[in-house]
């Protein structure tokens, strides 16, 4: 089987690049079929049925008309809230959302591989694109409210602009993309922005050739512009800069002297959080590939040796160490800490395959020879790989659909017993729990601590108080006395799910308040 060289040579691509030539249609044309498919996955297999999780309703209810806003705690920020505002704040839907999140998502993987076009040799973008949507975190949280996806784009984009500017000095687009890109990387996530900014930025300084103050304040006024939000929103809810870093530092749990390599593979069975992750470790085929990424990512390095494009290929693996370094850190793990980094090392591997596959055979004149063995080897590995992946996504979206139903079980049980709007909802998953009932979402303690028991009895006074207590544990002692109901079991909990319901409250002038009055 013959095919097409992998890519003209490096001087020939420096030149085309220079002249400002864009890549061939056909280059695009995958791309955008690539985004596509992502897409269609994410609607026929996450999409339906799937309920808003604890820390996607979070996000959702700051603009959310069906439900007073809950807490919004120091670690979080709010660009994720503004991603789903055009939405959240017309439509109740959740299917909906999950569509508008999707059809972004896919054009953000298109955005953030079409950067790298003049970069490496065509094929490698798609095929990193392929390989990084092969895993099923990626497709899982493509539809979903949360930030470690955005991230992922935003430092795919950041580092591929950021090598444009510095090889190809007058590409002023590629410089204002470095700047945006930087900026919707610190509106997501302030913390990952950092650790972006900081491996780019010594680039930056410690290669001569890259050296400019262009490249330089394009990273700090991207940082600046997407951070401000985040820095006036902790002098004005948080008591200052500081105490907002050290509330969000015991809220994460810091960095510690512990590795959490372990904590990440197991979490790569299925868990969406593993905290704390002390769980055995059942199917460890869900992690061969994470096993196998170091290895083809030092063969993308060789193989980038070979094509003279070693820069190119080596900063994306520094920023995704970079950008690994402080969730590997931590005594616990979820899957989505490292989105950004398996979506920056996708490109070396995917530089590593492709490589490896057009120089399997005997090179003929400007073309190469295939083996046919070593291609149907490497599809095998792909397709047994996509298959344990499916596997694992089809368990997280069902445990996904289970609790959506098992959550509108419990509301449908508290509607029964008058818990409706305006109305607070306070203890076990009261997060999800009240979004969905349109209730007013409080917690006396812990990370989303907001309100206090005399608060909560001054409440009752006025509205419908429902403290909700997992099986076993005790009521707390401002509502022991109150009336108690039993709940539907939800997925986790033990049995003896219930919910303590505060009195009727005393006759009085009607008070109407609408569901975002409920404060």
């Amino acid at each position: 089987m013959r095919s097409a060289p992998l890519a003209p040579g490096p001087h020939a691509q420096d030149s085309a690049a220079r002249a400002g030539r864009a890549p061939g249609a056909p280059a695009l044309a995958w791309l955008a079929a690539l985004a596509a498919a992502y897409t269609f996955v994410q609607l026929a297999l996450v999409v339906p049925g799937t309920g808003l999780g604890w820390d996607e309703t979070v996000y959702v209810s700051q603009v959310g008309p069906q439900a007073p806003a809950a807490f919004f705690s120091a670690p979080r920020a709010r660009g994720i809230t503004l991603l789903v505002a055009p939405v959240a704040a017309l439509s109740a839907s959740t299917a909906v959302l999950r569509v508008w999140l999707a059809v972004l998502s896919g054009c953000g993987l298109f955005l953030s591989l079409w950067v790298w076009r003049r970069l490496l040799p065509a094929p490698v973008p798609t095929a990193a694109g392929a390989l990084f949507c092969s895993l099923w975190i990626t497709v899982l949280y493509g539809p979903q409210a949360m930030p470690n996806l955005w991230v992922a784009y935003g430092a795919l984009c950041a580092t591929g602009c950021f090598l444009r500017v510095v090889r190809e000095g007058g590409d002023r687009r590629a410089l204002a993309g470095l700047v945006l890109a930087v900026a919707f990387t610190a509106l997501m996530r302030p913390g990952d922005a950092l650790f972006l900014v900081l491996p780019l930025a010594g680039a930056a300084v410690c290669v001569r050739a890259w050296r400019g103050p262009a490249v330089l304040l394009a990273l700090v006024a991207g940082a600046v512009l997407g951070g401000a939000e985040w820095v006036i929103e902790a002098y004005v809810r948080y008591g200052g800069l500081p105490a907002r870093l050290h509330r969000a530092g015991e809220i994460q749990g810091g960095w510690g002297g512990h590795l959490a390599l372990g904590h990440h593979v197991r979490a790569l069975e299925g868990r969406s959080l593993c905290r704390p992750c002390d769980v055995p470790w059942r199917h460890p085929v869900t992690a061969l590939w994470w096993f196998a990424l170091p290895v083809l990512t030092a063969g993308g390095l060789v193989a980038a040796v070979r094509l003279r494009r070693l820069p190119v290929v080596a900063l994306p693996v520094l920023v995704a160490v970079s950008l690994a370094a402080p969730y590997l850190l931590i005594d616990y793990a979820a899957p989505r800490f490292l989105l950004p980094s398996y979506a920056l090392l996708a490109l070396p591997v995917a530089l590593c395959l492709t490589v490896a596959a057009s120089t399997a055979g005997r090179t003929q004149g400007a073309r190469v020879r295939v083996r046919p063995l070593g291609a149907t080897v490497l599809a095998l590995a792909l397709l047994a790989h996509v298959a344990v992946q499916h596997k694992v996504l089809d368990r997280a979206v069902s445990r996904s659909r289970g609790t959506r139903v098992a959550v509108e079980r419990v509301v449908a049980e508290l509607r029964r017993h008058g818990v409706r709007p305006p109305c607070v909802v306070t203890g076990t998953e009261a997060v999800r729990i009240a979004f969905r009932a349109g209730c007013a979402s409080r917690q006396t303690g812990g990370h989303d601590g907001s309100s206090t028991p005399a608060q909560l009895l001054e409440a009752a006074g006025r509205r419908p108080v429902a403290v909700l207590v997992s099986g076993g544990r005790a009521a707390p002692s401002y509502a022991r006395s109150w009336r108690v109901k039993p709940l539907p079991r939800l997925p986790g909990e033990a049995a003896g799910f219930r919910v303590h319901l505060s009195p009727p409250p005393a006759p009085g002038p009607a008070r109407r308040a609408g569901p975002r009055g409920a404060r």
